[in-house]
């Protein structure tokens, strides 16, 4: 698949086939989302592969009572590890590096899963405390994003993007 076409044609996906999706396909998503770029090559990213119907409950929860992500085959939870950055990077490095790279490789992720035919969600809104919980994550370990990923059961139409002539500036803002 072309990367273009991935780029445009991904969507969020809220609802899922019960098809399950195999640790093999979860692996190649995790694989894809380690190449991605991190700042001094650090790689401050953990992934928690979650199966479980409490823990996928607990995640809903946190996570504002988005149900479906209890509905999908496979959570992934994308943390990242601020030590890791910290230490080579120091309090931007906690604070800011870590997410951005995070951030690149939860979209690899998504962009990866498209590819092999599946749908996933970005769901950033959680309360992070009960996520940590829920996960019994350690405290210099941030959980950023949580990933719902299985076989869409809808087909999402394209959400309206803001003009290039509206974003790009040049030079100066």
């Amino acid at each position: 698949m072309d990367v273009f076409e991935a780029i445009k044609g991904r969507r969020s996906v809220r609802a899922y086939t019960s098809r399950e999706v195999s640790d093999e396909t979860v692996e190649r998503l995790i694989d894809a989302a380690r190449w991605a770029p991190s700042a001094g090559n650090v790689q401050p990213w953990e992934f928690i592969i979650v199966r479980s119907s409490e823990i996928k409950h607990k995640l809903a929860a946190a996570a504002l009572n988005q149900t479906f992500i209890e509905e999908a085959p496979v959570v992934i939870v994308v943390c990242a590890d601020k030590q890791r950055s910290a230490q080579a990077y120091g309090s931007r490095g906690a604070s800011l590096y870590c997410i951005q790279d995070t951030a690149a490789a939860i979209q690899n992720l998504h962009l990866a899963a498209y590819a092999l035919g599946l749908g996933t969600c970005w769901v950033g809104a959680f309360r992070e405390d009960q996520a940590t919980e829920a996960l019994g994550l350690p405290l210099h370990i941030r959980p950023v994003a949580i990933i719902p990923v299985g076989y869409p059961a809808e087909k999402p139409k394209p959400r309206p993007r803001r003009s290039l002539e509206e974003i790009i500036h040049r030079e100066t803002f």
